[in-house]
Parts: structure tokens; sequence; C-alpha cells
């Protein structure tokens, strides 16, 4: 018996523009976005927490943050996103993609970054549910997330988007000059479209209201 898979390398992302119902995701372009994203990641309304487990900033000087993000704009891997607001048109945070091997079909979601106006709404999700389902489009056989295995919120968010929890890599990385064991999650492609159709409920018009959301995305997932 064969267990060939006639398999085809995915393609490369090209940051082509994506669109949802609450954001646009843009690749990073630090002249028309650095402005709005140094006030939502680092003006005085900004989530203190955000820097605590990326392997950079806080920035106390504008400088050091358009060098940052200038890199960032230059990358080809990761490939990074400003999350733009459609009500407002305001960026709000930044996301990418990331160890891009098409070779083997694997790409990972992460350097994620939102500011404080896009906790506790659908635009996170949107961002993240965009990322995955280009991930899947160009033909991905497994979407990754990694985190500091001490980041309780970034493991939260791996679970409540759909990735299965693989394992800890002890001793992984020296961060800051602390040391980081990572939490490894992933989504393969044939557990996409389940988790893809719960996306889209709860994304929907029907579940997202005036007054707050109807049903969680884990009763969505439930539910497809």
């Amino acid at each position: 018996m064969s267990n060939n898979l006639n398999w085809h390398p995915a393609r490369e992302p090209q940051a082509e523009p994506l669109t949802g119902r609450f954001i646009r995701l843009e690749k990073l372009d630090p002249r028309q976005h650095g402005d709005d994203l140094w006030e939502v990641l680092q003006g005085r309304e900004s989530d203190g927490k955000l820097w605590d487990y990326l392997p950079y900033g806080p920035f106390i000087e504008r400088a050091p943050f358009d060098q940052w993000l200038e890199g960032n704009a230059a990358s080809r891997d990761p490939l990074f996103y400003s999350v733009i607001d459609l009500a407002s048109g305001q960026v709000q945070g930044i996301l990418s993609l990331m160890s891009i091997v098409p070779a083997q079909g694997r790409i990972e979601v992460g350097h994620i970054a939102f500011g404080a106006a896009m906790q506790r709404t659908p635009k996170g999700t949107e961002a993240v549910y965009l990322l995955s389902k280009l991930s899947f489009e160009l033909g991905n056989r497994r979407l990754e997330w990694k985190c500091n295995n001490a980041n309780a919120r970034s493991k939260r968010a791996a679970e409540r988007f759909g990735f299965t929890y693989e394992g800890v890599f002890r001793k992984h990385m020296v961060v800051k000059d602390q040391n980081r064991d990572t939490a490894w999650y992933s989504i393969t492609d044939d557990e996409w479209p389940t988790i893809a159709a719960a996306y889209e409920r709860w994304l929907s018009a029907d579940n997202q209201r005036p007054e707050g959301q109807l049903r969680t995305l884990e009763a969505c997932r439930a539910e497809a």
C-alpha cells in the first residue's frame, strides 16, 4: 500500500491586502503606518504588558522604533502586515507570517502586537483568521503558533483560535537575557475547514451585534 502524498510545495505569501468585516491587512509601510503604530503600541493608551514576551521593545524614543519598523518592512520572513481598522482608518497593530517553509508546507503566525483598541473586539480574531485562511489557501499543511511557555495570555489565545497544544521545547531560547521555554501549537490542513467555519460563524453579522457577541468562538467551533 502506497503512502505517497503526491505533495506539491506551498506558495510563498506576497503580502497582498486582505479585507474582512472589521479590519484590512496591508504590508507594513513605515511611512504610511508609523505614526499610528507609535501611538497605539507605545503611546499613553498602549497596553503596558504588550512587550513583556516579545524579543524587542519597549521603545522609549521614536527613532529606535522607526528603525525597528523599517527592518520589519524590509523582511520577507517574517512578513509583516499592518492591521487597519475599517471604521476609523487607523492602524491599530501588526502581525506576521514567519518560519515560512513552502517545501514542507509549514508556516507560522507570530510577532503579534495589537494596540489596546483591538483588544476585546473582533478585530484581533479577524486578523488571525485572515492570515490563517491565506496560509492554507497557499497550500500549507501546517500552521504554527509558538510562544513563551510563561505567556498565559498567548497560550489562551492559541487555544481560543483553535490551535492544538503539542508540547514544550525546554530551554529553547534566551530572550532579553531570560530563559524561554517555548510552547508549540498547530492547526493542520485537515482540521482547518471546521475551524474556518467556526471563525466565519463567529465573525458574521448574525453573531457580532452592537451589544456584543451572541456566541463565543469556542461555542461556534463546537457547533461546526
